[in-house]
């Protein structure tokens, strides 16, 4: 009987392992080579700042920071923490780089002639 069961064993192993092959012989075919992006700036991943930059740039006018949140969770697919973009705004508002704040958590995106 202990060879019985042995050789059921076997056979049960030997089938998981051949169909654990099998898949990953099929992974292995449908893997497409995977894209490497440009180094086109449009390519490569925004900072978040980037992304804030742009969603002020395309709208033209001073939005709130709610406002920012938003058109950038919707175009770039990212949520942004709140207190760390109002944080770096500040900052680059501060230095006088590519925003300026216009009202409590509103900021608009410096023309690039000042």
């Amino acid at each position: 009987m202990p060879n019985d069961v042995r050789d059921d064993l076997l056979e049960f192993f030997e089938a998981i392992y051949k169909a654990q092959l099998n898949t990953l012989r099929r992974l292995r075919r449908n893997v497409k080579p995977e894209v490497r992006p440009s180094d086109s700036k449009s390519a490569r991943s925004m900072s978040q700042v980037d992304m804030v930059y742009d969603i002020l740039n395309s709208a033209g006018h001073p939005l709130h920071i709610s406002e920012i949140l938003a058109r950038v969770a919707k175009r770039h697919g990212v949520l942004l923490d709140r207190e760390s973009i109002v944080s770096a705004l500040t900052k680059h508002v501060a230095r006088k780089d590519r925003f300026l704040r216009t009202g409590p958590n509103t900021f608009s995106a410096l023309n690039a002639e000042r």
